[in-house]
């Protein structure tokens, strides 16, 4: 096959595009540049996208002898990813713009003009399995468990499945370093990106100040109704959040308060105790199913709200266009603006995608 390797210069794409070309398919190799002004070094693990990456994905390119480009999709991800990202902030949601980058660039933007120039297939180097049963494509959890990257390719339709390849799903993290070394590549040791690509400095209250402004309100018992301090803008925080909320006094209990809810055309942030953070019950909306979609009526699944962690065996069901998700154990601090990834049971909790939805409510 043609296939698209997308190298961001870290060690796992160019592994995955290693892979490819072994397996004997006609293999390109292109970086994106997704930052109109991009840093020139990245330091250790903080930020992506950078020059220093550009260079790394070129060599890893050299290393395999395939041809290699630099597309530049910077004013896509900005409108997609960033503005999406501050835009959800400002209206007191706590977005994935993993997720988002994934469904929109990735496997949209890349993925449409791969086609179009003739690739059969895009490959990265995500963790995640993908199977064909039936003609039905299965995007499966990773075989190196904390590496997992399904939950943030969970939003992915059947026909962005079809053109897609993941070379690392059967392999752990170790490996593929250990692997990269034996090829001489040189991102063997590179350290993994663990922030915000577009928040490099990791401080995200003062990314989002920049864009927002400062938009005073109050900090909210949500038990007592009582003004406990103020704030800055809602967009500093999000559910579940502990530290920095700028309360001296300690709740009567002595217990540390969490933020609970947020209101963000009263400029009201609730706050109150751990127990209070408990869900029950998901109300989502625009699911999007990667193979089948739900069968009418209750569905047994596994339920996770993070990319790593709040999972709970759960029962799901479409309503109205939308997906209920009643959780058969509560997870705590749940966010709309979050996906719900839902997940086939199993002995060993849940492999399969079944689907994934953007969190509205919660109760």
């Amino acid at each position: 096959m043609r296939v698209l390797a997308a190298m961001s210069g870290g060690v796992d794409s160019a592994v995955a595009a290693a892979r490819v070309v072994a397996a004997g398919h006609d293999v390109v190799g292109v970086h994106l540049a997704l930052s109109a002004k991009p840093g020139t070094l990245r330091t250790g693990s903080r930020g992506c996208c950078t020059i220093e990456d550009a260079g790394d994905a070129r060599r890893a390119a050299d290393m395999l002898g395939i041809p290699y480009y630099v597309w530049d999709f910077a004013e896509r991800f900005t409108e997609e990813v960033v503005e999406t990202f501050v835009g959800e902030y400002a209206a007191g949601r706590t977005p994935n713009p993993c997720v988002t980058c994934n469904e929109k660039i990735k496997f949209e933007a890349l993925l449409e003009k791969a086609v179009a120039l003739g690739f059969d297939a895009v490959c990265t180097g995500h963790y995640a399995r993908l199977t064909v049963v039936d003609g039905v494509p299965e995007l499966r959890r990773s075989a190196d468990e904390g590496k997992d990257q399904s939950y943030v390719l969970a939003s992915l339709t059947p026909d962005q499945l079809r053109h897609a390849m993941f070379p690392l799903g059967d392999s752990r993290k170790s490996d593929v370093r250990a692997e990269a070394a034996e090829r001489g590549l040189s991102v063997a040791a590179k350290p993994d990106s663990h922030d915000i690509c577009f928040i490099p400095d990791g401080d995200t209250k003062s990314f989002l100040e920049k864009r927002l402004g400062q938009r005073p309100g109050d900090l909210v018992d949500a038990e007592t109704g009582a003004v406990l301090g103020q704030h800055t803008g809602v967009h500093g925080f999000t559910v579940g959040q502990r530290k920095g909320l700028g309360i001296d006094a300690p709740a009567p209990d002595g217990r540390p308060r969490y933020v609970l809810g947020l209101e963000p055309v009263s400029g009201a942030v609730k706050v109150g105790s751990a127990r209070d953070l408990a869900v029950h019950r998901i109300e989502a909306d625009r699911p999007i199913w990667p193979g089948e979609p739900l069968r009418p009526g209750p569905t047994e699944c596994v339920a996770q709200v993070r990319a790593h962690g709040g999972m709970a065996p759960a029962v799901a069901e479409v309503v109205d266009g939308g997906v209920v998700v009643e959780l058969r154990e509560p997870l705590s601090g749940v966010a709309p603006g979050q996906v719900v990834v839902l997940y086939r049971p199993d002995a060993d909790g849940g492999d399969v995608v079944l689907g994934s939805a953007k969190i509205a409510a919660t109760a």
